[in-house]
């Protein structure tokens, strides 16, 4: 549909540069994903278990 469009050189060698510096390169710790999920399952099995002791403290169940 529409060309790409494309930078002067000058303004590519900056945002080279820019890209270069490392501004926003941040070292993560790997993801795992079983700790999301144990953390996923102790949240939920706590909101319920509230959600129970709520309902029988005022007479609901």
């Amino acid at each position: 549909m529409s060309e790409e469009r494309k930078l002067y050189p000058e303004d590519q060698k900056r945002v080279d540069e820019y890209l270069k510096t490392g501004y926003n390169d941040v070292e993560r710790k790997p993801f795992k994903p079983m700790r999301m999920i144990v953390m996923l399952i102790v949240v939920v099995t706590g909101f319920s278990a509230f959600s129970i002791f709520l309902a029988r403290s005022s007479g609901v169940y």
